[in-house]
């Protein structure tokens, strides 16, 4: 195995590293960034073909234009357990093809070999099995080569694997959590009986609050406090005031509407499972957020 041995050749690895690991983090990133456009594209060509023969498009409607993305196609994304299948069949098959040469040539077993693929391929590197230690090879410049295709593939495929499985299970976690305080509230509200009508509107509540009175149509009894009758009107007043909502985000919520903004990438994007995150994870979701509003 080749490692530095003299004290300049470890000081150089230490400046080397710091330039070569920082360029190799990008190119893993710039990969994940071109495997997932070319995955958003594909699975887009197949999900419009399958809107095409269910009738949901026309098909006239060349692929890409105005009119198809106007129908069911905007801001559409795949979802994150179809790219964690592909890159997981794409990931087993190379490792496989990468065991049946490492097998005869090294002299290993099958399983050793797929146990090296993983082991390499994941950076995980033990050291109990490595390749191209040998003095003599057949055809060694070749089975070299083929190393090198092999170990660059494999820790790509691998790198972004990793990345759509840290979302699934950022997705589980966030489910947990969400039952966990779901639960938490509803011991809440049954312990509290005043907040079991958490949008029960109670009408002038912001002059009581202040201190004012005010002349009402009718008196309310211990039931129905807190309570607004069915046939009594209510005051775009009283509804922001006892909702907490701002007359502003309301305005930008309807302006919005109207506009058409934002789009529904957002929506889908929790649809789908692809959300919003640091490093790999934001790569993947602006990646996927260009690719289905340019195509």
């Amino acid at each position: 195995m080749t490692t530095p041995a003299t004290i300049a050749g470890k000081v150089f690895l230490i400046f080397y590293g710091l330039f070569g690991c920082a360029g190799t983090i990008l190119f893993f990133n710039l990969f994940l960034e071109r495997i997932i456009s070319l995955l958003a594209f594909v699975m887009k060509a197949c999900h419009e073909r399958q809107l095409r023969r269910n009738g949901l498009l026309p098909p006239t409607v060349r692929r890409g234009s105005s009119v198809s993305e106007v129908d069911s196609l905007v801001g559409w994304k795949p979802s994150v357990y179809h790219v964690m299948l592909i890159l997981g069949i794409f990931a087993i098959t190379l490792s496989c093809c990468a065991s049946a040469m490492y097998t005869p040539v090294e002299g290993w077993n099958y399983i050793d070999s797929l146990y090296y693929c993983f082991v390499t391929f994941s950076t995980i590197g033990f050291g109990d099995l490595v390749s191209s230690q040998n003095a003599v090879y057949k055809y060694q410049g070749l089975y070299r080569f083929g190393n090198f295709m092999f170990m660059l593939l494999g820790v790509c495929c691998i790198y972004s694997l990793f990345n759509v499985i840290s979302i699934v299970i950022k997705q589980v976690l966030n489910w947990i959590l969400k039952k966990l305080r779901c639960r938490c509230c509803n011991k809440c509200h049954k312990s509290n009986p005043r907040l079991g009508r958490r949008n029960a509107i109670t009408p002038g509540s912001r002059f009581r609050r202040n201190k004012l009175s005010m002349e009402t149509d009718g008196n309310y009894d211990s039931d129905t406090e807190g309570r607004r009758l069915s046939g009594e009107m209510i005051s775009m007043r009283d509804l922001t005031a006892s909702n907490k909502v701002s007359l502003a985000i309301l305005q930008k919520q309807l302006s919005e509407t109207a506009n058409g903004y934002p789009r529904t990438v957002c929506i889908n994007t929790r649809q789908n499972g692809f959300s919003g995150g640091v490093g790999a994870l934001a790569i993947m979701n602006n990646r996927l957020a260009e690719t289905s509003d340019s195509r």
